[in-house]
């Protein structure tokens, strides 16, 4: 079978929309046009229960009511919701919240904000396969925690958090706990009460539904979750994300809800087959390169890689026909190497020389060996110029070099 190039391989960043999702979505642009808060004639009926279908297929999915989805416009706003609107609505219980370090950019950047607002924040380290500690979590917690959020597979490693202990211990001490599962949910079973999470943020792009179109899960009953609204006008959302319904993304979020629901288990089984042959490909193929990460606890499309002795933006280039992220963050001028991967322990030169693979439900086998062969061809050639691999090789420990510098 040829290769259709470039090859993607950046699931974690988004997902194709699945055909059925948009053939789903499709008449709610044009035939079925309303407004979802038109309570009075049918075009506004429609569009209506055409949310309340997406909303029960959303809950559905993590085992949750359709009362407790709120739509949002992605897990960025979920996440600033959640963690903004509980600060908010407990300041009074307290003002301390609990996070790790390995957090998405959402999340961080949201509890720095909140610092600014007289909030305590604990960042929790994480060990060296990328998981929290729990009894680092136990140890932070004081009587005047109200929050602890922590995701539940991370967007660079595909580390699995231990999601069920960090709910019990919650639960135990009378917090509420939120996680980002934007990566896990639709890939790995997620069950809210099993779980004892109180508020989740999902999105539609990473599940092969549209961009723009998010969710929070708020936990109705044991505890009833209260959030202070971010968003202020209309009293949408059960007052709590006021702003018109996108009707069409909404749809198409539940129905790839429903199609992740349905598929899930075979899929899975499917990318976790393609992920570890790919793996098993790379190490065969090459020395010196190290998984980052936990294999045992991960999302079984998500594979991530530093080559050592590789310099990385000469590695992303060497292979520009396939689609991959990188472990250098491209901040304002300066390559700054990836802030998770520094967290596990990694140096400068293992961060930068990092992919991060994600496999996805196009992803064949026939791509997977095209990219291990094209990387094992690009890392050999780059490595037969580097001074330092040959340097490695004869067993000279480059830590006790010392450099000039002319």
């Amino acid at each position: 079978m040829a290769i259709k190039l470039p090859i993607y391989m950046d699931y974690h960043a988004t997902t194709p929309v699945d055909p059925r999702v948009v053939e789903t979505m499709v008449p709610y642009f044009t035939e079925q046009f309303g407004n979802a808060a038109s309570r009075n004639h049918p075009f506004g009926w429609a569009a209506e229960d055409a949310v309340e279908q997406a909303r029960k297929h959303v809950s559905d999915l993590i085992g949750a009511g359709a009362k407790e989805i709120v739509f949002t416009s992605g897990a960025t706003e979920s996440n600033n919701l959640a963690i903004k609107g509980v600060a908010e609505m407990y300041r009074e219980k307290g003002r301390h919240i609990i996070t790790a370090v390995t957090e998405h950019k959402a999340v961080i950047d949201t509890c720095k904000r909140l610092e600014k607002e007289d909030c305590r924040v604990t960042y929790l380290p994480v060990q060296k396969d990328g998981r929290i500690s729990l009894d680092d979590l136990r140890n932070a917690i004081s009587d005047r925690t109200i929050l602890i959020s922590i995701m539940t597979a991370n967007n660079e490693i595909g580390v699995l958090q231990p999601i069920a202990e960090i709910g019990a211990i919650a639960k135990e001490k009378g917090i509420l706990f939120h996680t980002d599962a934007v990566q896990a949910v639709g890939k790995v079973p997620f069950n809210v009460n099993d779980l004892k999470v109180d508020l989740v943020s999902l999105t539609a792009h990473k599940m092969y539904g549209p961009k723009g179109v998010g969710a929070l899960y708020v936990r109705r009953r044991n505890p009833r979750v209260l959030l202070a609204p971010q968003i202020d006008g209309g009293g949408h959302e059960r007052g709590m994300r006021s702003g018109t319904l996108n009707v069409p993304g909404i749809v198409g979020m539940g129905k790839a809800a429903a199609l992740c629901k349905a598929e899930m288990t075979q899929d899975a089984a499917r990318l976790g087959a393609l992920r570890d042959r790919l793996n098993e490909r790379l190490h065969k193929g090459l020395d010196e390169i190290y998984v980052n990460g936990s294999m045992e606890h991960r999302l079984p499309h998500s594979l991530n890689v530093s080559f050592a002795y590789v310099e990385g933006e000469s590695l992303l280039m060497g292979i520009n026909d396939v689609a991959v992220s990188s472990g250098s963050a491209c901040t304002s001028a300066s390559l700054e190497p990836s802030y998770v991967l520094k967290a596990l322990g990694a140096g400068d030169d293992l961060a930068h020389s990092s992919i991060r693979f994600g496999l996805g439900r196009w992803t064949t086998q026939e791509e997977v060996d095209y990219v291990a062969d094209k990387l094992i061809t690009v890392v050999t050639r780059l490595r037969e110029m580097s001074p330092l691999y040959e340097l490695a090789k004869e067993g000279v420990d480059l830590s006790t070099m010392q450099w000039q510098v002319h």
